[in-house]
């Protein structure tokens, strides 16, 4: 099948606070040419300078993942990266006025919605896929997480979420071209367990975090004590968990709602290497690190 280059038919508005550094920030989506793929640029630097979207240019993967070139950051870019891979996306230009995308409601939905509402601008020019020869394959050994790459005429994913958690379980999530992206994967959103949100907060990895963008997962039993304390840091009164080991803040989108945010996470990494790549990829337990790691090895691999 020949697939063509699309981009966005106008420009976007989305603004909101980043969830890892509190910052608001203002955020357009606009149209770009054929064959210039996706570019950050933060509209508040002198010069208005610009980001690639490319695996060289990743800077940090704590929490989420971010690239910059010289002084110039953009942080939390997964969840756009991902919205645009997986609508068919291959040209757009993203401007920040500050150094976090709005983190929304933790998913890619917002920016699905508003872009599905218009449809995509066919550019005319074959979309260019990117080959590897022969198998990939990197470990984590601390996490057991792993990540394996093969060649094939076709991009796709399947990830098995697997934390030894009572509440979530062993969870397998898939992603092609013909799975619908906008109803499937962009409305599942980020999570992150109970016990870990002190140690977050104390380390400032949640400065935006709110309860609004996060599915928390109670894996250990919660003092009344603790619920008070999560409670008054995010100014939620009668939070508690509920039957199936939750928090009571958030509603699941899906029953397997966090094995498809890691794939969300892992179309939008991935796509670091500068296009679609034509592979089977399988990844056991994925994270920004070992995302970006593969991605910049496979980088150098098509170079």
């Amino acid at each position: 099948m020949r697939y063509s280059q699309h981009t966005v038919k106008k420009t976007y508005y989305f603004e909101g606070k980043g969830l890892h550094t509190g910052t608001y920030a203002h955020m357009k989506l606009k149209p770009a040419p054929a064959d210039s793929g996706i570019k950050f640029r933060r509209t508040d630097l002198p010069g208005k300078p610009v980001i690639d979207a490319l695996a060289e240019n990743v800077s940090n993967t704590a929490r989420s993942t971010t690239i910059s070139y010289k002084e110039t950051v953009a942080v939390t870019i997964e969840h756009i990266m991902s919205c645009l891979t997986g609508l068919g996306i291959d040209n757009a230009v993203i401007e920040l006025d500050n150094i976090e995308v709005p983190i929304m409601d933790g998913s890619a939905r917002f920016f699905v919605e508003a872009i599905m509402k218009d449809g995509l601008v066919d550019q005319g020019v074959p979309r260019k896929f990117l080959d590897i020869t022969e198998p990939v394959e990197i470990k984590d050994s601390r996490s057991g997480s792993w990540i394996k790459v093969e060649p094939a005429s076709a991009p796709s994913i399947d990830v098995t979420v697997d934390f030894g958690s009572r509440i979530i379980g062993v969870q397998n999530v898939h992603w092609d071209m013909g799975v619908d992206y906008a109803t499937e994967i962009g409305p599942s959103r980020t999570f992150c367990f109970f016990h870990e949100i002190e140690y977050l907060y104390r380390n400032n990895l949640i400065k935006g975090g709110d309860l609004d963008n996060a599915i928390v997962i109670v894996e250990h039993e919660a003092t009344e004590e603790q619920l008070k304390w999560v409670s008054q840091l995010f100014s939620l009164p009668d939070l508690h968990v509920t039957d199936d080991g939750y928090l009571n803040n958030l509603k699941l989108n899906f029953p397997d709602e966090c094995g498809r945010h890691k794939l969300l996470d892992l179309i939008g990494d991935i796509r670091l290497v500068g296009g679609y790549l034509n592979a089977r990829i399988t990844a056991f337990k994925p994270g920004h690190a070992l995302n970006t790691k593969l991605a910049k090895l496979i980088r150098t691999k098509i170079k």
